[in-house]
């Protein structure tokens, strides 16, 4: 459990230190499971005692196999998806937000960042699922001096940084966020993106970044939308520059922008394009995974419930009333409906030095879930080497517009507009997509450009 969440012990006397991820807790629910099974079966019969009692008692073991299944199945799902990191997180208890002050536009309140003392933390082996691969995961808790926000962070370093011959060198950043609800070790641990980049990384294929995963369910209950909020949460602030701060006072990480990017799926990904079009001052590049422009995405998004911070915290508005292009680069990849749409339409109203890659995926590559995202890792990860100036990694001639990890097909690859795929066609205007009821009535354009309404919005997880 996160070291900042501790009003929960009284609760569980009986858990002791055993977590909601934990291997003891899987077992333990295996056992009841089993157990609860096997009750009825040999007690059913020898039930004595009035009729009244016997039903009782039967009725109490039937509802104690259902309860110990449904938390069995829960635990399998929560474990393999990283949905849930704690008791906190599950019961809606957890607050990792001490301050929200007002910190205007530029989420500083006027501090100058780059005065600031360093940063020095204490970093500890992370614990969990996929924590102790690939040469490990590493946490700390980080108090930041401008957003207000206490969470935990967690850091993996590339093979490269503890060999000699890089002793000098500065490595790029890659920020990877989890959807909602998503714990912060979803990209280690259902993603296990750092298992499958470190080969590539001591090959040559993708360069050697450090990846840094910092908490984004800061509230109960809500999803931040990755939005600063004055007297609820910092939540941009916490992001784009307590944590890249942290990292860079504390391992040799390049600076920002040009060594620093941000991927994310669902939620995340929402978040990924956000930051980086509302800070090319920050990050040089994002990557979306099924993500979207509009806020409202997101049900239980705190950012959607306000017209002005909506408005924004959504990309597509916030590129298109761009004065200046901002030199970024974005990787988009969605099923139609669910992410390809936004993509398509911030690639409609994208102008140099401003770059979108679209990659439509098709409905038969999967759904909403780790089993789409988690093979695309190789391939955005070969993307951004090339985006960030890491050309000297071999392997980067390669495609990047053919099939994205395992998925097959000449469609899990294409880019563009494909009107005839999309039905959409530029910057918000409606196509010949039909309506699905998942939207209530507003197109996919609508739901791209953020004109959608409330009723109409896409339920995306």
């Amino acid at each position: 459990m996160s070291r900042h969440v501790h009003n929960l012990e009284p609760l569980f006397p009986l858990y002791g230190d055993m977590s909601l991820t934990g291997t003891p807790f899987l077992y333990t629910t295996i056992v009841l499971a089993v157990v609860a099974l096997i009750l009825p079966l040999v007690l059913w019969s020898r039930v004595r005692g009035p009729k009244p009692l016997r039903t009782a008692a039967r009725l109490v073991m039937l509802l104690f196999a259902q309860g110990t299944a449904v938390t069995l199945i829960f635990v399998l799902v929560n474990n393999q998806n990283n949905l849930y990191d704690n008791w906190a997180d599950l019961l809606g208890t957890g607050n990792h937000v001490q301050q929200a002050q007002d910190l205007g536009r530029d989420g500083t309140g006027g501090i100058a960042v780059k005065r600031l003392p360093k940063v020095k933390q204490t970093f500890t082996a992370a614990e969990g699922p996929g924590m102790h691969a690939a040469g490990g995961v590493r946490v700390t808790q980080l108090k930041g001096r401008v957003s207000g926000v206490n969470a935990e962070v967690y850091v993996w370093l590339p093979p490269q940084y503890n060999d000699p011959a890089y002793r000098n060198k500065k490595f790029p950043v890659v920020e990877v966020l989890p959807g909602y609800p998503g714990s912060a070790k979803a990209w280690f641990g259902s993603m296990k993106a750092h298992e499958q980049l470190l080969p590539l990384m001591k090959s040559g294929q993708v360069a050697p970044f450090i990846l840094v995963a910092p908490r984004t369910n800061l509230l109960a209950g809500v999803d931040t939308g990755c939005a600063n909020i004055p007297g609820q949460v910092n939540a941009d602030t916490w992001l784009s520059i307590d944590v890249p701060k942290m990292v860079m006072d504390n391992f040799r990480a390049e600076p920002a922008p040009q060594g620093w990017a941000v991927a994310g799926y669902s939620a995340g990904a929402h978040c990924a394009v956000k930051l980086a079009v509302a800070h090319p001052d920050r990050y040089r590049a994002a990557v979306s995974l099924s993500g979207y422009n509009d806020p409202i995405g997101e049900r239980n998004s705190l950012a959607s419930q306000n017209p002005t911070v909506r408005n924004e915290n959504n990309p597509y508005l916030l590129l298109k009333k761009a004065a200046v292009p901002p030199p970024i680069a974005l990787y988009i990849s969605g099923e139609s409906g669910d992410g390809y749409q936004a993509g398509v339409a911030l690639e409609a109203i994208a102008k140099a030095p401003t770059t979108v890659h679209v990659v439509f995926l098709p409905r038969s590559a999967g759904g909403h879930n780790m089993a789409l995202w988690r093979p695309q890792v190789a391939t955005v990860f070969r993307w951004l080497t090339l985006q960030m100036g890491q050309n000297h990694a071999r392997g980067h001639d390669r495609s990047l517009t053919g099939t994205t990890g395992s998925l097959t097909g000449a469609a899990a690859g294409s880019t563009g507009t494909a009107a005839g795929n999309t039905g959409t066609t530029g910057a918000g205007t409606t196509g010949t997509s039909p309506q699905s009821p998942l939207t209530g009535g507003s197109t996919h354009a609508e739901l791209a450009s953020g004109t959608a309404s409330r009723a109409g919005a896409a339920q995306r997880r």
